[in-house]
């Protein structure tokens, strides 16, 4: 598909454009992921666990969730 057909379907808004594009290689700018490796106590892990179960996410998951809830507070 051309550049011009393209922004015509985009600027028309009544088609769906999202099967034109190739998000095969589409990268979100800071959101790059890397390992860390953290020790806690085994209380703190229990806490954890225990906190994931209930609302059904993984350990990981809450981890992150509250610690980007910190972070927006602390910017």
């Amino acid at each position: 598909m051309k550049a011009h057909d393209f922004d015509q379907k985009f600027d028309q808004g009544k088609e769906d454009i999202i099967d034109d594009l190739d998000l095969s290689q589409m990268k979100r700018p800071g959101y790059e992921q890397r390992k860390i490796n953290i020790d806690f106590p085994v209380w703190m892990i229990e806490s954890l666990d225990h906190e994931a179960r209930r609302l059904g996410v993984t350990r990981q998951s809450i981890i992150k969730i509250w610690i980007a809830e910190r972070l927006k507070h602390s910017i």
